[in-house]
């Protein structure tokens, strides 16, 4: 077909899908090629845990709808992955990565699975991804899971993958898939997405549905779109929006929402921008050759017109603790997820799940259970622990009130930049949005991305400014998936 889909983009993919050079089915033919080729052996990265089998008939048939009525938008034809916790009501599993749930089936798409579908895109399989999203245990590695076994970075494989959506991360990174969705509690959108040289927006917590995503946090979880460009991550985000009435974090993005976000897509978005910078505390685990990375990205934007305020610090970071918030939000959640499942699920509740893995140690407890144990004997499902309670005031207050709002409104700032993913913490417990962006590679070859970050609601200026960042200097380069053994 004379196509390249190595670092293809949507525009270019549907390009060629109107002119007829390539078919959405053999645009899937190709991917699955790529993946057999690289991820199951060779590099042998381990990012796909489960292809649709139905993923060359829906893509067939959209190529029919084309011929007869044209294509729906940006999405139609276009194949995604996605994470092992998102719901799709086909004959794929969705087990968050634990073999205690191989065997579960939702019945139903989540809710931004249905407008994915309703937007033309090929669900195209499920990603492999740290287990129960890195709520499983201490000391397990990002990206294991016991049902996938451990994603590798293609870029240095002794390198952490980051996660937990290191599978999509690096499916996206390795040219797997065209996009793929993760989802975020804390840094899991992020940390991957730093760690693989792409492309990944946390949206504000209410701006996209979580109903029918297998929960770690109540108040923290999102999904979020992880692609190559800008660009196709903000194609992704447009067809996943959508009022979800049963989702009450919902209600939060009404009169501040824009039905099209590709128009803030502005090559000279940072001209006149306000960015600060949080030096205390957050620079404090960069090696030397990351810092200097950081500083030549805060040079190029001071090339393109950037007013750089340095430092910008939240004074509140240093206060920032452990925190209760998800330990307690995670086993009720939880438990409300699988009892939704219907009768014949194979696990009901967090102590179903508990017992399997002690009843298989050998298969599911590699890296042991203590989080999980933790969750269920901490929590009562009430959320009345005094403790989760201050712990939940407390965040709100340092993280949002008196950190990021704070600091943005002292210096009068369009965004937070920080280094890799190091905002992760504070900006999830707030529930704000950030925008990780590739901005160098060590001399190991190991990426590092600079994140901005900003208030709720403001992905518009997140945008202008990762897509101004990313057209002007286009540092981002794909792995070369060739084997160290």
């Amino acid at each position: 077909m004379g196509f390249e889909i190595v670092e293809a983009t949507i525009p270019e993919i549907q390009a060629a899908l109107e002119t007829g050079q390539m078919t959405s089915r053999q645009l899937v033919l190709m991917y699955l090629e790529r993946i057999a080729e690289h991820d199951k052996s060779g590099l042998t990265v381990n990012s796909v845990l489960e292809i649709n089998p139905d993923a060359l008939f829906i893509a067939e048939a959209l190529d029919v709808e084309r011929s007869l009525q044209g294509p729906r938008g940006p999405l139609h034809g276009i194949p995604v992955l996605l994470k092992d916790n998102i719901n799709t009501g086909d004959k794929m599993h969705t087990s968050a990565g634990s073999l205690a749930l191989a065997d579960s089936f939702a019945g139903e798409d989540a809710f931004i699975v249905t407008r994915l579908r309703d937007a033309g895109a090929v669900i195209m399989g499920k990603a492999n991804m740290t287990e129960f999203a890195n709520f499983m245990t201490n000391g397990m590695p990002s990206g294991y899971s016991s049902r996938g076994g451990q994603v590798l970075n293609p870029y240095n494989i002794s390198t952490p993958t980051g996660g937990s959506s290191a599978g999509s991360a690096v499916a996206v990174a390795c040219n797997f898939c065209t996009v793929s969705v993760g989802t975020e509690t804390s840094g899991s959108i992020l940390n991957p997405g730093n760690l693989g040289s792409i492309i990944g927006i946390k949206p504000t917590v209410g701006m996209l549905s979580r109903s029918g995503i297998l929960p770690l946090s109540n108040t923290q979880d999102t999904a979020g779109p992880m692609a190559r460009t800008v660009r196709d991550a903000v194609l992704l985000l447009n067809a996943m929006l959508g009022k979800d009435d049963s989702d009450a974090a919902m209600g939060t993005g009404v009169g501040r929402l824009h039905e099209d976000y590709t128009v803030f897509l502005d090559p000279n978005g940072l001209q006149g921008a306000r960015i600060g910078i949080p030096r205390d505390y957050y620079f404090e685990e960069l090696t030397d050759e990351q810092l200097a990375l950081f500083n030549a990205s805060v040079e190029r934007m001071r090339g393109l017109g950037a007013t750089i305020i340095d430092p910008a610090d939240i004074r509140t970071a240093r206060e920032i603790k452990y925190s209760s918030v998800v330990l307690n939000e995670f086993k009720t959640s939880l438990n409300a997820y699988l009892a939704r499942l219907g009768p014949g699920a194979p696990m009901r509740t967090l102590k179903d799940i508990i017992d399997f893995n002690h009843a298989h140690p050998m298969e599911t407890l590699r890296y042991g259970q203590s989080t999980l144990l933790d969750a269920e004997y901490t929590s009562s499902g009430t959320f009345t622990e005094p403790q989760y309670l201050r712990d939940r005031a407390t965040d709100l207050r340092l993280c949002k009130e008196l950190g990021i709002d704070a600091a943005m409104k002292e210096h009068q700032l369009d965004a937070l930049l920080f280094p890799a993913d190091f905002g992760a913490r504070i900006t999830s417990r707030a529930g704000y949005p950030s925008i990780v962006v590739p901005s160098g590679y060590t001399s190991a070859g190991v990426p590092f991305g600079v994140t901005f970050s900003a208030r709720a609601y403001q992905e518009p200026v997140l945008i202008r400014l990762a897509y101004a960042y990313e057209q002007n200097y286009k540092i981002r380069k794909a792995p070369s998936l060739r084997s160290f053994l």
